[in-house]
């Protein structure tokens, strides 16, 4: 009984960490392209990437529309990724970075598929790698720690 309730504890920490590390991803996002968008020769679409919180607050509807999207372009490559955690209990920080990295690029080569051969659009892939890179963190801060579905032994 104590190994599933340990279980469920692991999958609900799963869940949880998903979900605040898209949040936080999607923030990361936004703060990169406003960072980005005052250096010289940079894109002008950079700046309007800033503006778009401002939208997102006035209109909650597209705020939980570009939430969702997120969460469904990223959800499987992340189960897949987190599963992998668990069942090899990897609990260093580094990892969870690389796999939200990973995850996040292949998010937004769903979203659009010929980004690699459109040499314009390899800022985006750094971009939107580097916000997967914050929201592994957040989900390592979360869930990652102690990742594992075995429960560790008690030493007396």
């Amino acid at each position: 009984m104590a190994m599933v309730k340990h279980v469920l504890k692991r999958i609900l920490m799963m869940l949880a960490g998903f979900f605040v590390s898209v949040l936080i991803g999607l923030i990361a996002v936004v703060v990169i392209y406003s960072a980005l968008a005052a250096l010289p020769n940079a894109p002008d679409y950079f700046g309007a990437m800033g503006v778009t919180p401002v939208v997102v607050l006035l209109w909650p509807p597209l705020g939980m529309f570009v939430y969702f999207l997120t969460i469904i372009l990223t959800g499987l490559q992340t189960l897949i990724f987190a599963l992998i955690a668990e069942f090899f209990a990897l609990r260093n920080f580094l990892v969870h970075m690389l796999f939200g990295a990973a995850a996040a690029a292949a998010g937004f080569f769903l979203i659009w598929p010929g980004a690699e051969e459109d040499v314009e659009r390899w800022a985006d892939i750094g971009i939107i790698a580097g916000a997967g890179l914050v929201a592994g963190l957040v989900y390592w801060l979360i869930a990652g720690r102690d990742a594992g579905f075995r429960r560790p032994l008690i030493q007396r």
